[in-house]
């Protein structure tokens, strides 16, 4: 677990990187505690970037970094994410590690461009020529743990192709392990959620976890 002398230091990293990028700028440091991932947050500099204040919960990044060995998890620099309202940041993830290995804590950088993008857009207008659009689809960053929950359920409806009433015993299968793969069942009483939405009891979402 995080200790109170890294977390100063980190802390006083964070408030100077806020500081010295403004209010765009949103610094996030995450206790990592598995016993408790619904109030990961335990400092934050520009919340209203995203929403977010002290107490609150994880990101889906760090909901994916609970699933993982420690030893395979490596910094994530520079690249998209989006808030709950459309906004989107440039953000960095950093991985802090106990003297064992695990991981202890995670530092999250989140800048908001969308205003750098607008005008990108409107210079790009006047410049390109034929130049392709990215498709990819910026990583989300929730407002909520509630939120962060609806969000995976919502993309492993979209994996599958199928509204509820109309999956197969392997469509729910294939959603239920896409949610454990990126960790939903860490989130408290996200099973009875989820085996609501799914219409199928407690007990026959554990045999979809684990089967083959």
């Amino acid at each position: 677990m995080l200790s109170d002398e890294k977390l100063n230091f980190l802390t006083q990293v964070a408030k100077a990187l806020a500081g010295q990028f403004g209010d765009n700028c949103e610094i996030v440091i995450h206790k990592i505690n598995e016993n408790n991932v619904n109030n990961t947050i335990v400092s934050i500099e520009n919340g209203h970037v995203s929403s977010r204040q002290l107490g609150d919960g994880p990101s889906q990044v760090v909901l994916e970094a609970l699933k993982k060995d420690p030893a395979d998890l490596i910094d994530h620099v520079n690249y998209l994410t989006r808030t709950h309202d459309g906004r989107i940041l440039k953000s960095s993830t950093v991985y802090f590690k106990d003297k064992s290995g695990s991981l202890d804590g995670i530092f999250a950088i989140n800048y908001d461009i969308t205003a750098l993008i607008a005008a990108e857009s409107t210079l790009k207008s006047l410049i390109a020529i034929d130049e392709q659009e990215d498709d990819k689809e910026p990583d989300y960053i929730p407002q909520d743990i509630n939120e962060l929950l609806d969000d995976l359920i919502e993309e492993s409806v979209k994996l599958v192709g199928k509204p509820v009433p109309l999956m197969t015993k392997d469509d729910k299968i294939k959603c239920i392990q896409f949610l454990n793969s990126k960790g939903a069942f860490l989130v408290t009483k996200s099973g009875d959620k989820v085996a609501g939405f799914f219409n199928i009891s407690k007990y026959t979402l554990y045999s979809y976890i684990d089967a083959k």
